[in-house]
């Protein structure tokens, strides 16, 4: 517990840290409006992915349609304030929104499994986007205009870190080791006693609840939602983050995130060329981290191998 605790007041004050330079680097202008957009477009495709992360890697469900629950929460949450609600509890109300929306969509959807899963989501994510289209006191497909700019990168800088710190926390509880066994072996966790579709259905709900919080943040920043821009190539994006992220670890899935986000902007001197060269360099990626999978559970056996030679002929 104590040793929980000092790895916890450590990342806080290390964020602090981080919160204090980078705000100092903001102030002085030094990181100019133009970068301040893109650092706080990471924070928010990190809450995304790692919302995401929960349900992909850490229960082993594909979803495909993560987007609309960040399409859920960015418009809940102008909606709300439209009506003369303070932007916090919007906020909240967003993401509460989504979260209820995933576990009304989980109860069902999550009792399938693999490809019927994937294309149950992917289905659940257009119907969110015609949804949206049609209704006109949302602005309908002409977008919701006239959101005020309320994000600020404080916000959306500490809204990763509670991100971070409860879905750590909720992976190292009982619950998520629950979720490790239902990814695992769904059969044998079930012969345990776990009942897998309720774990299944608590990931999807959390997970729902921080893509609603997600979407907030990102309609108060960009001032203007359209019901495209939460589409199933956004659901793409997120899972590409994910996987590229590795087996679940957080700091993978952070750095993946990043760097997927900052590579579109540092291509953008190519003009149309950089949307042959980003999906290029993604397949790159993808190929040398199988390798890299491979290799290592290469250079695993081969260590294996030679400790079990040496305990033969020390025998």
């Amino acid at each position: 517990m104590k040793k929980h605790l000092t790895k916890l007041l450590i990342f806080l004050a290390a964020s602090a840290v981080l919160f204090i330079v980078l705000q100092m680097l903001i102030s002085a202008n030094i990181i100019n409006a133009y970068y301040k957009r893109i650092l706080m477009t990471i924070c928010i495709n990190v809450i995304l992915a790692l919302s995401a992360n929960l349900v992909i890697n850490y229960t082993g469900q594909l979803t495909l349609g993560h987007s609309a629950f960040m399409a859920i929460g960015a418009y809940g949450a102008a909606a709300i304030y439209k009506a003369g609600v303070p932007f916090v509890v919007s906020l909240l109300f967003g993401s509460l929104i989504a979260a209820v929306s995933g576990f009304l969509i989980g109860l069902p959807t999550l009792r399938l499994k693999g490809d019927y899963l994937a294309i149950t989501t992917l289905g659940f994510c257009q119907i969110i986007v015609v949804l949206l289209q049609n209704i006109p006191q949302l602005g309908g497909a002409q977008g919701f205009a006239g959101i005020p700019g309320k994000t600020t990168f404080a916000w959306v800088f500490f809204s990763m870190i509670l991100t971070i710190v409860v879905l750590h926390n909720v992976v190292g509880s009982r619950q998520g080791r629950a979720m490790v066994s239902v990814r695992e072996d769904e059969i044998a966790a079930g012969a345990m006693g776990i009942n897998t579709t309720r774990y299944k259905v608590m990931a999807f709900t959390v997970s729902a609840f921080f893509a609603g919080l997600a979407g907030g943040l990102y309609a108060f920043l960009m001032m203007f939602i359209n019901p495209t821009m939460f589409d199933y190539f956004k659901s793409m994006d997120l899972v590409i983050y994910v996987v590229l992220g590795g087996n679940g670890a957080f700091a993978g899935c952070i750095a993946s995130t990043a760097i997927l986000t900052v590579l579109p902007e540092a291509l953008r001197f190519l003009n149309n060329y950089r949307m042959v060269i980003y999906p290029l360099l993604l397949i790159v990626i993808m190929i040398l981290r199988v390798k890299n999978i491979r290799l290592a559970r290469l250079k695993g056996f081969f260590r294996k191998f030679r400790k079990g030679g040496e305990n033969d002929a020390a025998a």
